[in-house]
């Protein structure tokens, strides 16, 4: 066994032990058996067994930090689906889609037909002002081209400080154009909504971030100013939503209910025990509400379409949702990285967990029409869209609360 692989193994050795005894109190005669200490000791030593042939045998020649490494990712995400270990990138992603800002030039990207393609510029981006349009390709960054197969890295080299410089080229009817901008901090809407007939609302939640009940609550504002003050009824847009952050479930939940339970979740920390309950207000006044759900609905979505649904307060038009009732917390670790853990359960206020069952709509309708590849912002489609014209009728006819009677 190789000197490197022989500290490791004490480290590890160390590291199994000392979280047995703080686990167990501190006192290994009280908390530990001989025969599981001895475990823990023959545990590391297989580790450390493992790793030196894999070392010294596999095919590609391997560093211990990228054994190591891909030992805790293979730990962490053993444990469900959604637990996992983030690098310092992975990490990165995550604090960008909880809090709903990052720095870079403000477009949203994707590969589409083997390249990679701006969906669209955020609007008063250094990309919308430089010119950038959707359906581009991008072709360089800083003059370096880019691998159609690495989204993800393309993404990371257009973000950076605030006030750097940076160059895109993209490619635009067979005519290369370099466009030179600054980079910026950037806002990310979670939340679209639009006017639908004189007195109807339509918002589409993309995603639940910290800005996400904050953006709704201006939608509608908006919307009612619009509409001399008053709404006579709202869709809520959840489909194809994968949840973020649940307190902002809690918050978007809020906006609609003037008290009662919105959530519950059990876990076997303290924090990871709580309740969370609505307070008095609705920004809706009483009018009518239809929340639409698919398949594609996770989590936070479920969540807020679960609270409003037991409180009598919408009716779910569509399909089943997804059925993900486990609450993750992120975990920070040294040098910028950090384990996304399963921590909780979570109930809908009737006390149902919904995870691997989803929430079953009151009313169900097929047929989620899929977004544009190039819009994939608000978008409506009143004849295509199925689950969205009987949420606009039943608001039209002013029979929401009758859900059941299909």
């Amino acid at each position: 066994m190789s000197l490197k692989v022989r500290a490791i193994l004490v480290v590890v050795i160390g590291t199994v032990m000392g979280l047995s005894l703080s686990i167990g109190g501190g006192l290994l005669s009280e908390t530990r058996s001989p025969d599981a200490e001895e475990l823990a000791w023959e545990q590391a030593r297989l580790f450390a067994e493992v790793m030196e042939r894999v070392k010294r045998d596999y095919v590609e020649p391997l560093d211990d930090s990228e054994l190591l490494e891909s030992a805790i990712r293979g730990m962490v995400n053993d444990l469900d689906p959604h637990s996992q270990y983030l690098d310092a990138d992975e990490y990165r992603d995550i604090r960008i889609s909880t809090t709903g800002s990052y720095t870079g030039i403000g477009v949203e990207v994707g590969e589409i037909d083997g390249a990679i393609k701006v969906i669209t510029p955020i609007t008063g981006s250094p990309a919308a002002r430089s010119g950038i349009r959707s359906g581009d390709q991008i072709i360089a960054v800083d003059g370096i081209a880019v691998d159609t197969d690495r989204l993800q890295q393309t993404i990371g080299r257009m973000r950076g400080r605030p006030g750097s410089r940076i160059s895109i080229t993209v490619l635009r009817d067979d005519e290369a154009i370099v466009h030179e901008m600054r980079r910026e901090i950037i806002r990310v809407a979670s939340v679209h909504h639009e006017t639908l007939g004189p007195s109807y609302g339509y918002v589409r939640v993309s995603q639940f971030s910290e800005t996400t009940a904050r953006e709704l609550s201006r939608a509608i504002d908006a919307m009612q100013d619009s509409n001399e003050g008053m709404l006579d009824g709202l869709i809520l847009d959840l489909r194809n939503n994968p949840g973020g952050v649940l307190d902002a479930a809690v918050d978007v939940s809020d906006l609609f209910l003037d008290s009662g339970v919105i959530v519950t979740a059990n876990g076997r920390t303290t924090d990871a025990r709580f309740t969370r309950s609505a307070h008095r207000g609705d920004v809706l006044d009483g009018a009518e509400l239809v929340v639409l759900v698919n398949d594609g609905s996770a989590s936070a979505s479920e969540i807020v379409a679960g609270a409003l649904q037991d409180h009598g307060r919408a009716v779910i038009v569509g399909t089943g949702t997804f059925g993900k009732g486990l609450v993750q917390t992120v975990m920070p670790l040294s040098k910028g990285r950090a384990i996304k853990l399963t921590t909780s359960r979570y109930y809908t206020p009737s006390g149902d967990s919904i995870h691997e069952t989803g929430i079953t709509p009151d009313v169900y309708i097929e047929g989620t029409p899929g977004y544009p590849d190039l819009n994939l912002s608000a978008y409506v489609d009143r004849e295509q869209d199925a689950q969205l014209q009987e949420a606009l009728d039943r608001l039209q006819r002013g029979n929401v609360m009758h859900s059941n009677a299909q």
